[in-house]
């Protein structure tokens, strides 16, 4: 992730944490639960906390990570637990984890950095491990409102991860923006399975 979108997240913190912690996400974060074999989750780029204190109250164990200090700060102290300071290029796990959360935030990577990250987000799962991730729905590239973001559309993430033989698209839906005032945006949602080849 560049120093321009890190430098956002720090400087914005306080206005995206309220933009984004009180969403009710719940049919998507229950319907990545429900596909997990196991109780340990990685919240990869996890914000404000909101998602790794919901699947805390339900009872599984969440190592949390964001590449923004102030985030990791803030998301410590609202979900009790101690957030690392890392960026997404830094992760270096082995089947670690039955889950991978990406919430709206791999998508900051350009797509020069963004392969070498989901071989490491497969390194990380165990077998049949499960990946949820989002972008934003288009086929824009480049920086926009001071944060990089890489848009996907379905077809273009199938080609983009065809030779990423380790990972399988086992679902995908899109939906609009939950945030009041942002309906019109889409997102392309993906449930991710690391397979066996």
């Amino acid at each position: 992730m560049n120093d321009t979108t890190l430098n956002y997240y720090d400087a914005n913190a306080e206005n995206f944490i309220k933009g984004t912690i009180s969403v009710d996400f719940s049919a998507t974060q229950d319907k990545f639960l429900s596909l997990l074999s196991g109780k340990k989750i990685l919240d990869f780029g996890c914000g404000s906390g909101r998602d790794t204190k919901y699947f805390l109250e339900k009872g599984y164990e969440v190592t949390a990570i964001d590449g923004s200090l102030e985030l990791c700060k803030a998301a410590s102290l609202y979900t009790g637990i101690e957030v690392k300071h890392m960026l997404f290029q830094e992760l270096n796990e082995n089947k670690s984890y039955d889950g991978i959360w990406a919430c709206s935030s791999i998508l900051h990577l350009p797509k020069s950095e963004l392969k070498e990250v989901l071989l490491k987000m497969s390194e990380a799962l165990v077998q049949d491990g499960i990946i949820y991730t989002s972008f934003k729905y288009g086929i824009f590239e480049g920086e926009r409102n001071g944060r990089y973001f890489t848009n996907f559309t379905l077809e273009t993430f199938e080609s983009f991860i065809k030779d990423i033989r380790e990972l399988a698209i086992k679902e995908h839906w899109i939906t609009g923006d939950v945030r009041p005032g942002r309906e019109d945006e889409k997102w392309l949602n993906l449930i991710l399975q690391k397979t066996s080849f």
